[in-house]
């Protein structure tokens, strides 16, 4: 079974150079708990692969050849419905990895980083974690911030929080899956949905990325190091 213990995590690469592709399915392979499911090149190849591998994480480039990652990346993951995008890219545009960051995308690593930060943030991805650099974060938090409207208004918002949606909020935060919120905080998977949609609502966030991100620019927990 896919969920099972001894699964090893699923991966799509997306990449239209063949010799970066070769090289990260070595890297890849080469990891105890990972397999490469696919290896696409073009958007027509990533939506196949996407919908009939389904897999865990998929790696994006934003860059390929002809075509831009970021213009099927809700495509990509509507195909693959499950999967975490995690954008592996040359492109250093801050502009680019906040609109990857919108679209769907949990995470951002550049191509000119070790291997083992590759391995690490597609590990935290699979988890639920956010992986962003240091500049992506304060970019982000820079334009929530800016686009977080009257001060008041915002901790009105924030106030409207129970206890318990709290708690929840700061182990979103700690990249807690459902399953694992409701076994820290003793309550059922559905209790932990049912808080979440109430969050979303007083917060005026739309997932759980736009939750962590607003969690950190509010202080409502604090941002690993």
């Amino acid at each position: 079974m896919k969920d099972s213990p001894s699964a090893k995590l699923r991966i799509l690469l997306v990449d239209d150079h063949l010799v970066m592709r070769a090289g990260l399915c070595l890297l890849i392979e080469n990891q105890p708990q990972m397999k490469v499911v696919g290896l696409a090149g073009n958007r027509e190849e990533a939506l196949k692969l996407a919908d009939c591998e389904s897999p865990d994480v998929i790696l994006l480039d934003l860059e390929l050849g002809a075509e831009s990652g970021l213009a099927f990346l809700p495509e990509l993951r509507a195909a693959a419905s499950k999967a975490r995008v995690l954008v592996l890219t040359g492109l250093k545009d801050a502009e680019a990895h906040r609109q990857a960051i919108r679209l769907g995308a949990i995470g951002v690593v550049l191509k000119d980083q070790e291997a083992e930060v590759l391995i690490k943030a597609i590990e935290k991805v699979h988890a639920g974690e956010v992986w962003l650099d240091r500049t992506t974060t304060g970019n982000l938090f820079h334009e929530m911030t800016q686009n977080s409207g009257d001060l008041d208004a915002e901790q009105s918002k924030i106030r409207s929080l129970t206890d318990r949606e709290f708690q929840v909020i700061k182990l979103i935060a700690e990249g807690l899956k459902n399953k694992e919120i409701a076994k820290r905080l003793f309550i059922s998977e559905t209790t932990v949905t049912h808080h979440l949609s109430s969050i979303f609502s007083k917060l005026e966030v739309s997932d759980r990325l736009e939750l962590v991100i607003y969690a950190f620019a509010q202080k409502l927990a604090t941002m690993p190091r």
